[in-house]
């Protein structure tokens, strides 16, 4: 019998470790708390945000390490072949990294597809069930972190290993 859905996870820690070992990358994954970023009161960038904000003041402790990541989740399901008889569907879950600069944000090479899922209907009331890895592996970024060196630093820089943390501090979907 052939499955009602497949689903691919690609692991987000993976990924994060590949980000952070490139020099320019990692320098850019504490871009949110740098001078670069103007402060004048203005909606600029999701860090101006009371969200943000009030996220900070209630969790200090993971506000103090600006390399830590705050994600946004997405997903939308779509027909690949654009008929709309079509019994096929694909639905991206897709991660959207706002420590970096607003014109990189939403750059296809810092979009983290996370999950793709795939067959002839769409998940449905079952999207619980096919986010759980991801779910496992942000629960584990959040409340233990993971080691992580940041490849920005010079070697002897104390500062270069790290406990990195994460959080899914947006969702964006079209759920009925």
């Amino acid at each position: 019998a052939l499955p009602i859905l497949v689903m691919w996870y690609l692991p987000v820690v993976d990924r994060l470790r590949c980000l952070f070992a490139n020099p320019e990358d990692a320098e850019l994954m504490s871009w949110h708390a740098s001078d670069e970023r103007k402060k004048d009161g203005k909606l600029r960038h999701p860090a101006d945000a009371k969200q943000w904000k009030d996220f900070d003041n209630k969790y200090p402790d993971f506000a103090e390490e600006p390399r830590n990541v705050r994600f946004a989740l997405s997903t939308d399901g779509m027909n690949p072949f654009a008929e709309r008889s079509s019994t096929h569907s694909t639905w991206p879950v897709i991660l959207t990294m706002y420590n970096l600069p607003p014109w990189l944000c939403q750059k296809r090479k810092y979009l983290l597809l996370a999950i793709l899922i795939s067959g002839p209907k769409q998940p449905g009331v079952d999207m619980d069930v096919f986010l759980e890895p991801l779910l496992e592996d942000m629960q584990k970024l959040w409340e233990e972190g993971v080691d992580m060196i940041d490849s920005s630093k010079p070697v002897e820089d104390s500062s270069r290993e790290f406990t990195l943390r994460a959080i899914i501090i947006i969702t964006v979907n079209d759920y009925p």
